[in-house]
C-alpha cells in the first residue's frame, strides 16, 4: 500500500474516474479519541477487576467491539435494573441522563463513566443555558443515546428536532430567549442547514461558542468529500446504528457517488463492483482498522490492486482516562494477585 495526498490523487484523475481498478483509503478514518478511551475504559476495568464488568447500553456503536468485549466478560443491558445493586457499571460513550445516575446512585452501583468528553461538553452547555433561562432546541436525532442523555440534562425546556419542518413547528415561551445544541455526530451539512432555519425563526437565537459536531466526525465527513467525486463508490466500514457512520454515506450519496455501509467485508455484494474502477474506503468513528484491513483484502482480490492511503488531514487528539478509572487502578490489586 502507498501512502499519497489528496492533490497527487486529484492531479492523476484530472476531474476523470481513474481506469485502473484502484481502492483510495481514507485518512483519518476508523476510532476517534473518544471511542480510544471508552474501549480502553472496559478493558482496563476487565483487567483490574475481573469479569463479569457491566456496560449500560453498547460501548460504542460496533457490533465487532461490543461481540469483542463481550467475549472478555463485558455484560451489556439496556438498562440498570440488570444490573445486579452494588455492581460495577459503565457507561457508554454516548453519555447519560441526570435520571440514569441517580437510578444507578439509588442502586449502590460502582460507576465508571465511559462519556466521551465532546459529548459531556454539551450536557454542560445544556444545563448552562437551562440554568440561564433559555428554551433549549437540541438537534439531532430523538431515538440515538446521545440525544436522550443531553435532553435528560434539562428535559422541560428541551425540545428535540430532526428536520426543518420541525423547526417551523417549533413552539416556545419566548422567541428571544432560545438557545441550540446539536447531537455530535450530525452531518455537517445537516447541522448547518437546521441552525440556519433556526436563526431565520429565531433572529435572537443564540448557541455554543463552539460547533457541538465532533472533529472526527467533520474530519471524515471532510474526507469523503474531498474524494468522493474521484470515485466509483464508496464503502463506509461501520454498524448500522452508528450515527456517525451513516452520516458518511449520505454524504457520499448527496455528492451523487454510490456509497454502501457495511459491517464487514462478507456485507459487500459483487453486483456493487460491477462497472465500478475506483473504490474509495472510509470507517466510521467506531470501526475498528482490523475490518477496514479485511475490506481492503477483499478488494484486492476483486482486482483492485493498487492501495493508495489518501491523508485528507492530520489527526492527533487524544483524551485522557476519567478520574474513577485512574483511581481504581490506583486503589485495586490486579486480579489474580
Amino acid at each position: 500500500m502507498t501512502t499519497t495526498t489528496l492533490e497527487r490523487v486529484s492531479e492523476e484523475q484530472s476531474g476523470n474516474k481513474t481506469k485502473t481498478k484502484r481502492v483510495l483509503l481514507l485518512k483519518p478514518r476508523g476510532f476517534c479519541a473518544g471511542v480510544v478511551r471508552a474501549i480502553d475504559i472496559v478493558q482496563i476495568a476487565l483487567e483490574t477487576f475481573g469479569a463479569p464488568i457491566y456496560v449500560r447500553k453498547e460501548i460504542v456503536h460496533n457490533s465487532y467491539v461490543v461481540t469483542d468485549l463481550a467475549k472478555k466478560g463485558a455484560i451489556f443491558v439496556n438498562e440498570l435494573d440488570e444490573v445486579p445493586e452494588g455492581a460495577r457499571v459503565i457507561y457508554s460513550a454516548h453519555g447519560v441522563s441526570p435520571a440514569v445516575r441517580e437510578a444507578a446512585k439509588q442502586r449502590g452501583l460502582k460507576v465508571i463513566d465511559a462519556t466521551c468528553p465532546l459529548v459531556t461538553k454539551v450536557h454542560v452547555e445544556a444545563i448552562k443555558f437551562a440554568k440561564q433561562g433559555y428554551s433549549l432546541v437540541l438537534v439531532g436525532h430523538r431515538d440515538h443515546e446521545e440525544v436522550e442523555g443531553t435532553q435528560g440534562e434539562a428535559p422541560d425546556v428541551t425540545q428535540v428536532v430532526s428536520t426543518v419542518e420541525e423547526v417551523a413547528a417549533l413552539v416556545v415561551p419566548d422567541p428571544n430567549k432560545v438557545a441550540y445544541l446539536t447531537q455530535t455526530t450530525l452531518s455537517l451539512d445537516e447541522a448547518r442547514y437546521m441552525i440556519e432555519a433556526l436563526k431565520n425563526k429565531f433572529p435572537n437565537i443564540i448557541g455554543p461558542h463552539a460547533q457541538d459536531i465532533c472533529y472526527a466526525t467533520e474530519n471524515r465527513q471532510t474526507a469523503v468529500k474531498n474524494v468522493a467525486h474521484g470515485a466509483d463508490l464508496v464503502l463506509v466500514v461501520g454498524s448500522r446504528n452508528s450515527s456517525n457512520s451513516n452520516r458518511l454515506v449520505e454524504v457520499s450519496k448527496n455528492l451523487d457517488t454510490n456509497s454502501y455501509l457495511i459491517d464487514t467485508a462478507d456485507a459487500i455484494q459483487p453486483e456493487w463492483l460491477e462497472g465500478v474502477n475506483t473504490v474509495a474506503v472510509t470507517a466510521g468513528a467506531s470501526a475498528p482498522e482490523v475490518l477496514v484491513k479485511d475490506v481492503v483484502e477483499y478488494l484486492q482480490a476483486m482486482g483492485y490492486g493498487s492501495v493508495d492511503e489518501v491523508e485528507v488531514m492530520p489527526e492527533n487528539v487524544r483524551f485522557g482516562l476519567p478520574p474513577e478509572i485512574v483511581q481504581a487502578i490506583a486503589s485495586a490489586p490486579p486480579v489474580g494477585r
